[in-house]
């Protein structure tokens, strides 16, 4: 099995890699980090959707519907309500503007300085789901052989830089279609096979299981009242307004060929994502309900069970499939990191007058350097869904600044204090007894930034005289659409 998944990914990822450096233009502009904007819209939806169907969507719902049951699936589901903001919303105007990074449209609101804060703090927030799909790679390895878990990310982690270092966004799309076929014909088989090899031939003895433990909540979507207002509430806001300005989702409408392109994807997208979080919910249901695979525990239980109960030929499908969405998003995060360094960073900073070439040369080099930190750090195994949902709490504020600062007021000395006071108290809710002692405990981080970022951008809106949004300005500057 190990032979097989090795092969096909290395063949695939290396093959088309190869083929897509010979044949792209190596002098158009943003051809690297943008596919050139021409993206086909099989490539921009099927990327959209595997952007953020990674280790989170795989193996953290496996692990978290250990803990919640059925309701690990909203994790899935408010990524879809996701794709709807950004395929109707914010992926539009950053493709119809013509940006490179969400931080470049923040300079065009505010000025350099937002950019260059909101570039160190999205960079560190890649980083850290970087290593969460770091994590996820070498689960998928630990689970195919007796290797550790952190020989498995190293060797995953070389797999992901390849998937990206040869001909960067326009490789991600390419190989992104081929394995969404992949990934869906054998997950669809094994939940199948799965069903086949449980008493009665269905999945009649996992309720079974649920409802003698007298946790008949677990088969329910909506859990009970606590998991309802901290867990899905909670994601849903910290998915929809975190990730629906992060580089890693928007990169790829950016190199869409038109936004109308960007508005079509969604009814691919929206269910290719989507569906996916009921399988992954069923089958981590299922592992726990098995005595033998339930002693593995939460992070391998479910991957364990599928190598044991289906075929080699199987397994290795849909094990090679699980691999390659997480790497897909491992690629993605990696381009993301380093596109936002050398574009807002590197160029903005040290050397304006840097020609594509220098800059595909400098991207190269940080997907290797960030990606090979990744893979180191990714060995301390943190909680894979609750350190997303930290994570994503980080870019609230900065969904809603750029909201205001394109629809209604910039002020950068709004927009910093903003961003300065939510994240630090992200952090004091996060890291001291803040919240036990106001007995909010289980409020998650997302309600936090939520409101403390509206708060103060509307009062110091109020207070603090402004310029217009950057869409309310007289011929703000915009790319004609295709």
């Amino acid at each position: 099995m190990l032979i097989a998944v090795l092969v096909y990914e290395f063949v695939l990822i290396v093959g088309l890699g190869l083929w897509l450096q010979r044949s792209r233009d190596k002098n158009a502009k943003d051809g690297f980090s943008l596919a050139g904007r021409s993206l086909s819209l099989p490539a921009v939806a099927v990327t959209l959707a595997l952007s953020v169907l990674g280790t989170a969507h795989i193996l953290g719902v496996f692990e978290m519907a250990w803990f919640l049951g059925a309701a690990a699936v909203w994790f899935s589901l408010a990524h879809v309500i996701l794709l709807v903001l950004v395929c109707l919303g914010t992926g539009v105007w950053v493709r119809r503007i013509g940006v490179a990074t969400v931080p470049e449209l923040l300079q065009r609101c505010y000025g350099l300085e937002t950019r260059l804060l909101v570039s160190c703090v999205m960079s560190g927030v890649l980083f850290g789901i970087l290593t969460v799909e770091a994590q996820g790679i070498g689960i998928i390895f630990a689970s195919l052989t007796d290797w550790s878990i952190q020989e498995g990310v190293i060797v995953g982690g070389i797999l992901g830089i390849l998937y990206v270092i040869f001909a960067g966004m326009k490789e991600i799309g390419l190989v992104n279609l081929v394995n969404a076929v992949i990934m869906y014909v054998g997950l669809i088989l094994a939940t199948i096979f799965v069903a086949l090899r449980l008493p009665n031939s269905d999945f009649s003895s996992v309720q079974s299981f649920y409802e003698a433990d007298e946790q008949v909540h677990m088969l329910s979507i909506f859990g009970n009242s606590q998991i309802m207002l901290t867990f899905i509430l909670g994601t849903i806001v910290a998915v929809v307004f975190s990730q629906g300005v992060n580089q890693m989702l928007l990169q790829p409408a950016m190199a869409a060929k038109s936004d109308k392109t960007i508005k079509k994807a969604l009814w691919i997208a929206a269910p290719v994502n989507g569906l996916f979080g009921v399988f992954a919910m069923v089958l981590g249901l299922t592992a726990k309900s098995i005595p033998e695979f339930s002693a593995i525990g939460p992070k391998g239980a479910a991957t364990s069970m599928l190598v044991g109960y289906l075929p080699n030929w199987l397994g290795a499908l849909l094990l090679a499939s699980f691999l390659a969405a997480i790497l897909s998003t491992f690629a993605i995060l990696a381009l993301a990191v380093s596109t936002i360094l050398t574009h807002d960073i590197y160029r903005s900073l040290f050397r304006p007058e840097a020609k594509e070439k220098e800059m595909t040369r400098m991207i190269r080099i940080v997907i290797v350097v960030i990606a090979g930190i990744a893979i180191g750090v990714a060995s301390f195994l943190p909680p894979i869904l609750a350190a997303m949902n930290w994570l994503f709490a980080w870019l609230v504020p900065v969904f809603w600044i750029l909201v205001f600062g394109l629809f209604w007021r910039c002020s950068q000395p709004v927009a910093i204090a903003t961003l300065l006071i939510t994240w630090i108290l992200n952090s004091l809710w996060s890291f001291t007894e803040l919240p036990a002692s106001l007995g909010l405990a289980q409020l998650p981080n997302a309600y936090l930034t939520v409101a403390s970022a509206l708060v103060c951008i509307f009062i110091g809106n109020l207070i603090v005289k402004g310029t217009p949004g950057y869409l309310r300005k007289t011929n703000p500057p915009i790319e004609e659409s295709n």
